[in-house]
């Protein structure tokens, strides 16, 4: 049975130095939170646009979902589980503790 892995910051932020073609990253934060910087690479779809919008996603690649703590990106991961992606994983911490590291954003 698939699940959602939960990975924490130093997990991510090693993913994100790998630049694997086939990991994604999305970002399910508002766009004024994105104002405030987002994982170089990072797609941006909002939570409230994923059910909507899941059918543009590879369900071949690998997906790490994104937000400001780690809540409505769990939500978002587990959402895509239901639908027939398997290969999902959940930032933990999320991009407080991204910004918290220094890690780049843009």
């Amino acid at each position: 049975m698939a699940r959602v892995e939960q990975l924490f910051v130093e997990d991510v932020y090693n993913l994100f130095n790998k630049k694997d073609p086939n990991t994604i990253f999305i970002d399910v934060r508002e766009p004024s939170e994105w104002e405030e910087g987002v994982i170089p690479g990072a797609l941006k779809i909002s939570l409230g646009d994923i059910p909507e919008r899941y059918n543009e996603l590879d369900k071949t690649k690998n997906y790490v979902m994104v937000c400001r703590s780690g809540g409505r990106s769990n939500r978002a991961a587990h959402f895509l589980l239901e639908n027939g992606f398997e290969n999902l994983s959940n930032f933990q911490g999320g991009m407080i503790d991204w910004y918290e590291n220094n890690y780049p954003v843009e």
